[in-house]
């Protein structure tokens, strides 16, 4: 193994960088721009039964040192994904990638993951707990143990593949909701998510994201995302993938003195097509600044 390689869920990753799911495409709009083999792996767009047009526009918002989103899971689609959108990005990338589930029930959950789970190219599945609940009075499965649990363990037992439970930062007690996916069967845990955000427009004093609030990322998360990673990496044992607001070579160092064995790279792909490929390029090099030989010796440092 070189320097920079980790291995997540028993599988080998040249790198720890990902992109986020909804920040990459299928990874094939990607491709166009540099040869998207270089990075770790990368989380495809969040996926659902039935295809999905998304909220109202306006959905997205700037803000100071990051963004709000409202896009609402717009997918087309498992079946399409399956039958288009792989065998797109198969042409391009050669390695094992994350599958992204969300839905509105445990069932929509369990059928797209089978689906998924099917794919040879799919390396791990990423289960998104921050989708409301339709029979469960709209309130998201991510914000109670009990829920969350229900989802990992539902999905656990359809697939074959690694499960990475990804959870909301909206929630009172984020360790409590990992330790209870920990328990039932996830493989790893992937956070945070978005924080919950709002802005105004001043003229019209109306919300400017038509859905009122959205999803905030970006660099102002980052402390935020870097506590909690330390939190829960602490309180599992297993695997931690960290984000929220990284767009360095250095916040991918302190992720992983916090605790995260891969750190995924959300808005700042929306910023910098290049970030990722720029980070993994100045990892070496920041490595040698702060004397760190291998990823695999800080991973959890910070005690």
């Amino acid at each position: 193994m070189g320097r920079l390689n980790v291995t997540l869920c028993g599988i080998e990753l040249d790198n720890p960088i990902i992109p986020a799911s909804g920040t990459f495409g299928y990874g094939y709009e990607y491709a166009d721009l540099y040869d998207i083999n270089i990075l770790g792996t990368f989380s495809f767009k969040g996926t659902t039964k039935e295809p999905r047009f998304g909220n109202p526009t306006p959905r997205i918002a700037e803000c100071y040192s990051g963004m709000i989103n409202a896009v609402g899971l717009q997918n087309p689609g498992v079946d399409k994904v399956v039958l288009e959108e792989l065998p797109k990005l198969k042409k391009c990338f050669d390695k094992k990638v994350m599958a992204n589930v969300g839905g509105f029930s445990v069932d929509e959950y369990v059928y797209t993951a089978k689906m998924l789970d099917k794919e040879e190219q799919v390396g791990w599945i990423e289960v998104n707990i921050s989708c409301p609940n339709v029979h469960g009075g709209g309130i998201a499965f991510g914000t109670s143990p009990e829920n969350a649990a229900i989802i990992t363990k539902a999905v656990k037992e359809a697939v074959t593949k690694p499960v990475i439970v990804k959870l909301s930062p909206n929630v009172t007690d984020i360790v409590a909701i990992a330790k209870a996916v920990e328990e039932a069967g996830a493989d790893a845990i992937s956070l945070i998510n978005t924080m919950l955000g709002m802005r105004i427009d001043l003229k019209t004093k109306k919300p400017v994201i038509a859905n009122k609030m959205g999803g905030f990322s970006g660099p102002a998360i980052f402390p935020v995302a870097l506590r909690m990673v330390y939190q829960v990496s602490h309180a599992v044992n297993i695997p931690v993938i960290g984000m929220g607001g990284v767009s360095s070579a250095e916040d991918v160092i302190e992720m992983m003195l916090a605790g995260a064995t891969a750190v995924q790279i959300g808005a700042a792909n929306l910023v910098d097509p290049y970030v990722c490929k720029d980070i993994i390029e100045k990892l070496p090099q920041v490595m040698d600044k702060y004397n760190i030989d291998n990823l695999n010796d800080i991973i959890g440092g910070v005690k």
